[in-house]
């Protein structure tokens, strides 16, 4: 049986807290299900923590999340603090978005090591594991490769039991099939590299296969998730505003041919959790009204 649609804004900036509290409330008032923030080190972009609190603070249904939060950039005890925090005092509406981190770039900046995939991934892997503990037990003890916990106590508790969704995103095999096992949330992504798509990368079946290996008998409880930046809704009353970061060519659709893209990718591969940039959120309201919650 196919999950019900529902819909998230990725946002990045906006120059003040009223714009800020605009954006979450409009997102709301289109039935978008989720506000999202990168964690980038990227001039413009907000602090995901600090920013979620505030749209949560304005909304009463919208729900707020990581988009997601860079791995090694914060211990998973101080993160789960954090995200416990956030769920707290949302009343129960964050999700938790967790990722190993994709840009060399700003870790160097930073002049931080880039570890290889494989041990950020396995970075990744300890952190969910912590956090989950974290969020559960009375009392933590953990020795891992990368971390060690020794008589953690005092952890504050989510509202969502037994924790808040997880969401983990990812585009290689290690990557998904750690997500398949561990996340609730799956944001399949694309291998990019300078020059653009990554020819190497596997194919979206691919993709699916390996997360339905992993997962066993867990993978009908899984929600599958995906970016769809390129939709252009071409009858829509608002038109697209002007992107804020990368040029993404657009693919234009009327709301029916959108409508029946979408159901037909969710019959295909299960992708029911959709995102779109903020600066498509006003013109892609009529799909969203169509489609979310069925």
């Amino acid at each position: 049986m196919s999950r019900p649609f529902r819909f998230g804004i990725v946002a990045a900036y906006a120059p003040s807290r009223h714009a800020w509290a605009s954006i979450a409330r409009r997102a709301e008032e289109l039935g978008y299900s989720t506000l999202l923030l990168p964690d980038r080190t990227s001039v413009g972009i907000l602090a995901p923590i600090p920013a979620l609190a505030v749209a949560a603070s304005v909304t009463t249904a919208l729900r707020v999340g990581s988009y997601v939060f860079s791995n090694q950039y914060r211990h998973p005890v101080l993160l789960a603090r954090e995200a416990a925090s956030l769920d707290l005092l949302s009343d129960g509406r964050f999700e938790l978005g967790l990722g190993a981190g994709v840009s060399s770039a700003e870790f160097e900046q930073m002049g931080m090591p880039f570890a290889s995939a494989g041990a950020r991934v396995g970075h990744l892997k300890e952190t969910i594991q912590i956090m989950k503990q974290l969020f559960t037990e009375e009392t933590v003890n953990f020795r891992g490769k990368y971390y060690t916990i020794t008589e953690m106590k005092g952890n504050i508790k989510p509202v969502q039991k037994p924790y808040m969704p997880i969401l983990v995103a990812g585009a290689g095999e290690r990557m998904l099939k750690l997500a398949a096992r561990e996340a609730d949330i799956i944001a399949i992504g694309a291998k990019i590299t300078a020059q653009g798509a990554d020819p190497t990368d596997a194919t979206l079946q691919q993709k699916i296969a390996w997360i339905k290996e992993a997962a066993g008998q867990r993978f009908a409880e899984l929600e599958l998730s995906q970016t769809i930046y390129d939709l252009e809704i071409t009858d829509s009353e608002a038109p697209v505003s002007q992107p804020g970061g990368w040029f993404i060519p657009k693919r234009p659709l009327s709301t029916e041919q959108a409508v029946a893209h979408l159901l037909e990718q969710r019959d295909r591969y299960g992708f029911s959790y959709l995102q779109v940039s903020a600066q498509q959120m006003e013109n892609f309201a009529p799909v969203v009204a169509q489609l979310a919650g069925k």
